[in-house]
């Protein structure tokens, strides 16, 4: 198959006043549906992201992150092969109202992992409760897309007194995992190609990796996206090594086995509010599982359609994100955090 076939695939109640004001924020800066303008100027730009990037050690490894704001913690889980960096415009928009906190999974980003460490879905739950623990973090609330949204699904219902909320964009789902334009990464990754055929010419050709038949035309939907600091932010730490190549294998292949497998009825049993964001021009993943996987929530919060949106989206439209956070925030009723 050719390039076109791959996947590369957040204390207490909010005060009505400041729900307003940062949506009311959100519309002057970008519109309604939070496209480009002002509120771009919140993003935290490639050096000053590098500069505030922290490590965690646990017996996983050295877990890289990028935290924002103070209070309750909400976690912010990116995609595959993307890293924190994804979440650049997330974390100053919500940093105001939660302690926001981005991590790069085991395999991915800037994170070192320990020597003979998995990086399948379980031993990235394993990290994050690490993680949690290590930073001090009873329960959070989170925020996933892509890979990222499996991760949270395992975490909330394995682990539901960790999670308050779960807010989820174009993800897997129970039944599509892994979807079908994953299997030609996975098979390219099990022959140890998958990073030098497909990642380093994009690396290597921004224009390339921002074309039609490129990353950028395949994941997002404004055509200037990714720009080059975030090209050379995702792709360089996964080329800087031969080791780093293999870990990148080892999380693509770690995608092949469903792990959401008869997870509906766990879903169901969940206490936490969960909202369902979908961009849907999205061709990667499913759009016709967007409604069951909001329905599938026992406190399901509905579901919202975002049309002409690639799977990236949360990249592109950060005010989106802030939106939709804290509405879901405000849904949760304040019990014990810190």
């Amino acid at each position: 198959m050719n390039r076109r076939s791959f996947l590369l695939g957040g204390a207490g109640l909010i005060a009505a006043g400041s729900l307003g004001a940062i949506v009311h924020a959100a519309a002057r800066g970008a519109g309604a549906d939070g496209a480009g303008g002002a509120g771009a100027n919140l993003d935290i730009g490639a050096a000053e992201f590098h500069a505030s990037r922290k490590f965690v050690r646990t017996a996983f490894g050295n877990i890289a992150y990028v935290e924002r704001g103070e209070g309750p913690a909400a976690l912010f889980l990116h995609g595959f092969p993307l890293n924190s960096y994804q979440w650049r415009g997330a974390l100053p928009r919500l940093a105001p109202y939660r302690r926001c906190i981005a991590p790069d999974w085991l395999g991915l980003g800037y994170t070192q992992v320990a020597e003979g460490q998995a990086v399948d879905p379980d031993a990235q739950v394993g990290m994050i409760l690490a993680l949690m623990d290590q930073l001090g973090i009873d329960s959070a609330d989170l925020v996933a897309n892509d890979s990222g949204g499996a991760i949270a699904q395992l975490l909330l219902t394995r682990h539901p007194e960790r999670v308050r909320t779960v807010l989820l964009t174009n993800c897997d789902t129970e039944f599509d995992n892994p979807p079908p334009k994953l299997v030609p990464v996975i098979e390219l990754s099990k022959q140890g190609r998958f990073v030098d055929e497909w990642l380093l010419p994009w690396w290597q050709d921004k224009s390339l990796a921002r074309s039609p038949q490129g990353f950028g035309g395949m994941c997002y939907a404004d055509p200037a996206h990714p720009d080059d600091d975030a090209i050379d932010m995702y792709f360089g730490p996964l080329l800087s090594t031969d080791k780093r190549k293999a870990l990148t294998h080892a999380y693509a292949m770690g995608l092949e086995r469903n792990v959401l497998e008869g997870i509906g009825p766990k879903l169901a049993a969940s206490r936490a509010p969960a909202r369902v964001l979908w961009g849907m021009a999205d061709d990667i993943f499913d759009t016709r599982q967007a409604q069951p996987l909001a329905d599938a929530f026992g406190q399901s919060r509905g579901l919202r359609k975002l049309d002409g949106l690639k799977l990236f989206w949360p990249e592109e439209r950060p005010d989106v994100i802030a939106e939709e956070a804290q509405r879901l925030w405000a849904a949760w009723a304040p019990q014990r955090v810190r």
